[in-house]
């Protein structure tokens, strides 16, 4: 494609300041934004309403290469592609559409050398021109994206728009080595989401192989699956669910990834997982990897040599070996430190590992059942956790519900606690049927763990042999589930778990006088266990628009306002509940002649 200079008459040059050239600063947000997120494709609109705002390059749009091969009537087409971003959001959209050139973005596709047009009218036609481009004294650029650096093949395409109105050329250039850089960043964020994405597909093939051969085991196995498994008690659907799942997994070789908030019973289940299986009347052992230091954890899993480190005066096996051909348990898993994550994913992947201070590699046989109480998609987004880890331990997950899920559970758990503290005490007590209907209302935040000392603080300070409704701590005043209820939020947790993460629970908020609660839900019977309604702290207001290109007049400036003080006039937080970048608030305060209060 020819390279026109723009014409300096037609275009005349605008009055200096109509705009402003930010190009290091829009490589730094663009590069946050892109290193940020899970999902590069999804984030490009904000990195092409960044362009925007710094750069004054206008309808920027992203076009992919179409995987299905763009088989129209059965032909095949060269180069098919889709736009898969604009400013506007997150599209999947035809070539045809009219956001990009069809003649100019093939080109790029084709050659895989950079473009630009300031004469699109005759070097690339009326048609390719924008629908809602408000004249046609625009500058086109677009940029390859390619598979990996210096390769030929072209997997995308980033083009803009300069409107030559505002400026005569002078920063085209510029212009073109700001999105060289921005694509080569999208390349290597691409580059590892495909890579990821080609992993999870062979793992959850492998999960459906051994889902597969579970559930042919399981219709062999009919007399088995009928039998009650030892310690777990309940008769809900929800358990049913999971016990349903479990009896399937059991007979394999799968790892399972036990997930649930605190005090749900994972190490039951994971023993119930063991006593299922085929390695039953092997060893089952159980590490919390949260009650060790890294180091002492590598020499728990691993063992050492003697003389190895300090105190090492003999040679102990890891319990990796003490669980050869039976069943490890690693509880808390979400706990561990990245440089454990790569020793513990070896022995998963190849099956042989060393003693720490030792040089002979040991196999072993090891059926693997893993717990959390966190949120591990979170935390492998954040690159706190090894991706191919999560998915090697992460291949049939089994969600354990909350207590506050089967409440028809409680009064059976309730009786089976109560009958085992009568037998450790030689007591005779009972519960009163006005008691148990109380028991039923409660929300449990702790889950079994927590109805289990309910039940013993009860009993224990009860007068008669049966238990009142009046003798309760909900009753009196004293329960401190409420006060948990309270401090549970998105952030900050004295719960813990995974549905506090995905789900938040209702709190009181201070500031809920002044607006209106986002989440509501009904009260429970009597107030019980759980606190009176509002809105989570630190929430954004509800806006019905999303604001783009910084903030605009009248409603916005009490908006920006609001959004200032709920932050603690913190642009950064700020910026965060209104969905925009931290130098855009500050534009946006210097526009609406805001002055930033200090503490």
């Amino acid at each position: 494609m020819k390279i026109s200079p723009p014409d300096r008459n037609a275009h005349p040059v605008p009055p200096q300041g109509s705009f402003e050239h930010l190009p290091l600063d829009t490589v730094c947000e663009a590069a946050k934004i892109l290193t940020g997120s899970s999902d590069p494709v999804a984030a490009m609109p904000s990195v092409l309403n960044v362009m925007a705002s710094f750069m004054g390059l206008q309808m920027g749009a992203l076009a992919l290469l179409d995987d299905t091969g763009g088989d129209k009537a059965g032909k095949k087409e060269l180069n098919p592609y889709v736009i898969a971003a604009t400013t506007k959001g997150s599209v999947g959209k035809p070539a045809a559409s009219g956001a990009m050139p069809l003649k100019a973005t093939r080109a790029v596709f084709r050659t895989g050398v950079s473009l630009v047009s300031c004469d699109v009218l005759n070097e690339l036609g009326p048609d390719a021109l924008p629908k809602d481009a408000p004249h046609d004294q625009f500058a086109y650029l677009a940029v390859p994206i390619r598979e990996q650096v210096h390769s030929p093949y072209v997997i995308g395409v980033l083009g803009a728009w300069r409107d030559l109105t505002e400026d005569d050329g002078h920063n085209i250039d510029e212009d073109l080595r700001v999105m060289t850089m921005i694509a080569s960043i999208l390349e290597q964020s691409v580059k590892f989401r495909r890579l990821v994405a080609r992993d999870r597909e062979r793992l959850m093939e492998e999960a459906r192989l051994a889902l597969r051969q579970a559930n042919e085991n399981a219709v062999r196995a009919d007399k088995s699956l009928s039998k009650p498994i030892e310690g777990i008690i309940g008769d809900s659907p929800a358990i049913k669910a999971v016990i349903s799942q479990i009896r399937k997994v059991a007979p394999t070789n799968t790892p399972v990834l036990l997930r649930g908030e605190s005090g749900t019973g994972k190490e039951l289940f994971a023993r119930a997982v063991h006593s299922l299986s085929d390695r039953s009347d092997k060893p089952f052992v159980k590490v919390n990897c949260a009650a060790l230091s890294q180091s002492l954890l590598e020499s728990e899993l691993f063992g050492h040599e003697k003389g190895s480190f300090t105190g090492a005066v003999a040679q102990k096996k890891g319990r990796f070996e003490l669980a050869d051909k039976g069943t490890l348990f690693l509880d808390e898993i979400g706990e561990i430190g990245p440089e454990f994550q790569a020793k513990l994913l070896r022995i998963l992947q190849e099956g042989e590992y060393e003693r720490v201070g030792g040089a002979k590699t040991l196999k072993v046989d090891v059926r693997l059942v893993t717990a959390t109480n966190k949120d591990l998609e979170a935390a492998v987004a954040r690159g706190d956790f090894r991706a191919d880890l999560y998915f090697r331990i992460c291949v049939v997950p089994i969600m354990l519900p909350a207590l506050r899920e089967r409440l028809e559970d409680v009064p059976t758990l309730a009786q089976a606690f109560l009958n085992r503290f009568n037998e450790q005490n030689g007591m005779n007590k009972r519960i009163s049927p006005e008691a148990m209907s109380q028991l039923a209302t409660c929300q449990f935040p702790g889950n079994v763990r927590e109805l289990e000392n309910c039940i013993s603080r009860m009993a224990a300070l009860s007068s008669g042999t049966e238990i009142d409704v009046r003798e309760m701590a909900c009753t009196q005043g004293n329960c401190l589930s409420a006060e948990l209820w309270r401090m549970q939020t998105g952030e900050h947790s004295p719960i813990g778990g995974l549905a506090a993460i995905r789900t938040p629970l209702p709190v009181i908020d201070s500031s809920a006088t002044r607006r209106p609660p986002v989440t509501p839900s009904p009260q429970p019977p009597n107030g019980f266990c759980e606190p009176a309604q509002g809105s989570m702290p630190g929430a954004a207001a509800p806006m019905d628009r999303p604001l783009e290109n910084g903030i605009s007049p009248q409603d916005d400036r009490a908006r920006l306002v609001d959004a200032m003080e709920r932050s603690g006039w913190v642009q950064a937080k700020a910026a965060r509940l209104l969905g925009l970048t931290p130098r855009q608030i500050g534009y946006a305060l210097k526009k609406h002649n805001i002055e930033v209060r200090k503490f």
